[in-house]
């Protein structure tokens, strides 16, 4: 069994080249928000927002902006917003994971501790917010404050369930729901939403993005126990070291030996991180990650009948193509497995 994949999480050429010269102005105008602080804090903000992120939330609101009518300044501020969001669950991320890189560069916490990188994922949740109270629809205000209070309450979920063998597959999955893919429903929806869309076509662009983040999700826990650290970029093999139990390890444990359990539960209750070794010596192990694929994969075909509702168009074709991108790294978790 190959334990590693050198699966490269960039994303597609293709649909990102589509708003190359959008995504620039998003990337200046998120270096940007760093000058809005305090002169000692403007470092810290700058940091973390080069160090941070691949953009995706940004580019999705951009390419469903240009699929359902076309990309405004308003389009553009909801890309900053989101990103300014992500950031800052990224930095809170770190310190709970205790991981030391992110975009092979140490993270905030790693590099600064965690007491001031709890501070500094607080005030960029507070500044993203502050630049949504702009809008002059106080519906998009609402809804990424929504948004953003489902990724904090998805990593209290999921901080709670922590070592609990007893999680389910649905209360997995609605942690991951909140946690990752409402900011990028939050991306497609609310694109939709400011060129004013019908409400078909808002819920069909909010389902794909939920559909589309989940199985993004899913995919980085597959890559997290079967990547290569070297080229993911960031700290792996933390997930079950730190307890959480994540679709493929779920589905392990779904065949694990009485023994084999009896020897985990054993370690929760002496508070021992999770020995993966116990779990790599299941006998399905490869299938447990094939199944976490293969639903992954279903959620993307159901994410590209969203799209049905749109016109043709290069963006449209664009958001296809990213499904078609996650399709591929799947495969390479699968084939590792």
């Amino acid at each position: 069994m190959n334990p590693t994949i050198t699966a490269d999480a960039s994303p597609p050429v293709f649909p990102f080249e589509l708003v190359r010269n959008e995504l620039e102005m998003i990337e200046t105008a998120i270096q940007a928000q760093a000058r809005s602080f305090e002169p000692g804090i403007e470092a810290y903000v700058s940091y973390v927002c080069k160090s941070s992120g691949k953009r995706i939330r940004p580019a999705l609101a951009l390419l469903t902006g240009g699929a359902t009518g076309a990309v405004t300044d308003e389009h553009r501020k909801l890309g900053v917003i989101l990103e300014l969001v992500h950031i800052a669950s990224l930095v809170h991320d770190d310190i709970m994971d205790g991981a030391e890189l992110r975009r092979n560069l140490p993270t905030a916490a790693a590099k600064w501790g965690a007491s001031l990188s709890v501070l500094l994922g607080d005030v960029l949740f507070a500044h993203a917010l502050e630049l949504a109270s702009e809008y002059n629809d106080s519906a998009i205000s609402r809804a990424i404050a929504r948004a953003s209070r489902d990724v904090c309450a998805g990593e209290i979920l999921q901080t709670q369930r922590r070592y609990d063998l007893n999680l389910s597959v649905p209360e997995y999955l609605k942690i991951i729901e909140m946690k990752t893919a409402a900011l990028f429903a939050a991306a497609t929806h609310l694109a939709a939403v400011l060129n004013d869309c019908t409400p078909a076509v808002q819920e069909a662009m909010k389902n794909y993005g939920l559909r589309l983040g989940t199985a993004y999700q899913i995919y980085d826990d597959c890559l997290d126990l079967v990547g290569d650290e070297s080229t993911a970029g960031k700290t792996l093999r933390t997930d079950l070291l730190k307890g959480k139990l994540t679709l493929p390890v779920l589905y392990l444990l779904e065949k694990a030996t009485n023994h084999q359990k009896t020897k985990l539960n054993r370690m929760l209750l002496n508070g021992e991180p999770m020995d993966t070794t116990i779990l790599a010596g299941i006998a399905d192990y490869e299938g447990a990650v094939e199944r976490a694929v293969t639903f992954a994969k279903d959620m993307l075909k159901d994410a590209r009948k969203d799209l049905m509702v749109l016109g043709d168009s290069p963006q449209h074709h664009a958001l296809i193509e990213i499904t078609a991108y996650l399709d591929k790294l799947l495969d390479k978790c699968r084939a590792a497995a």
